[in-house]
Parts: structure tokens; C-alpha cells; sequence
């Protein structure tokens, strides 16, 4: 059974930094592409089609942001450890929402949530202007 579990997740002020971290076990693949997904304040927790996609990685190494976030988050993993990241610098307000890791069996990456079968609990993410 794929497990993802995030954590990093906390409160900061407006330009300061946080790194998301999400181990991921169970997965048996042999290709594997992750991404970071975030849902803001007022939408339904749990609702796939309220969750934006904000940045992947697919199995070759491939990255991909959305507009919002690029120059100022980075995502990386770490094969050995089984582990994805998210280094978010420069965090505004408006970042402020529950980030989730997802993961999906496949050597391409669609920064959608449909895309992806297996999903993390998510961990808070609340920044303070």
C-alpha cells in the first residue's frame, strides 16, 4: 500500500521560508512522478478540483511550476530517502492553504489532480502578512 506522508508545514511571516518534506513507502513502480498541491482557506477540504497544482516532478527529473509560485519555490527529491521536498521562499499571504504531496505510477507528469492516484493527508501552511 502507497503511503505519502507530508510535514514542514507551520506558520511564518509574510517573506520568510518553510521546506515541505514527504516520504513516501509501499511504492513498487519503476517510475514515479510527484508533485505539491495546495488548497486555500474556504475550499472544501478533501474536493480534488479545489486543489492547484503548484509544482512536479516527474520520473526523469523533469520540474514544473505553476506561475505563481516560480522563482520562489523549489521542488527536489532525494531517491534514496524516498523522500520529495518543497522549498517555498518569499512566502506572501496569499500561499497561506493546506499543501498536499501526491505521487502517480508513470514517466510523464500532468500537473492536474486527476493525474494522481496516491495522496498525502496534507500539512498546514499559514503565512501572516
Amino acid at each position: 500500500q502507497v503511503q505519502l506522508v507530508e510535514s514542514g508545514g507551520g506558520s511564518v511571516q509574510s517573506g520568510g521560508s518553510l521546506t515541505l518534506s514527504c516520504v513516501i513507502s509501499g511504492f513498487t513502480g519503476r517510475e514515479l512522478s510527484m508533485g505539491w498541491f495546495r488548497q486555500a482557506p474556504g475550499k472544501e477540504r478533501g474536493t480534488f478540483a479545489e486543489r492547484e497544482g503548484v509544482a512536479g516532478i516527474d520520473s526523469k527529473g523533469t520540474t514544473n511550476y505553476a506561475d505563481s509560485v516560480k522563482g520562489r519555490f523549489t521542488i527536489s527529491q532525494d531517491d534514496a530517502k524516498n523522500t520529495l521536498y518543497l522549498q517555498m521562499n518569499n512566502l506572501k499571504p496569499e500561499d497561506t492553504a493546506v499543501y498536499y504531496c501526491a505521487a502517480e505510477s508513470s514517466t510523464y507528469l500532468l500537473l492536474t489532480p486527476e493525474f494522481f492516484s496516491y495522496w498525502g493527508q496534507g500539512t498546514q501552511v499559514t503565512v501572516a502578512s
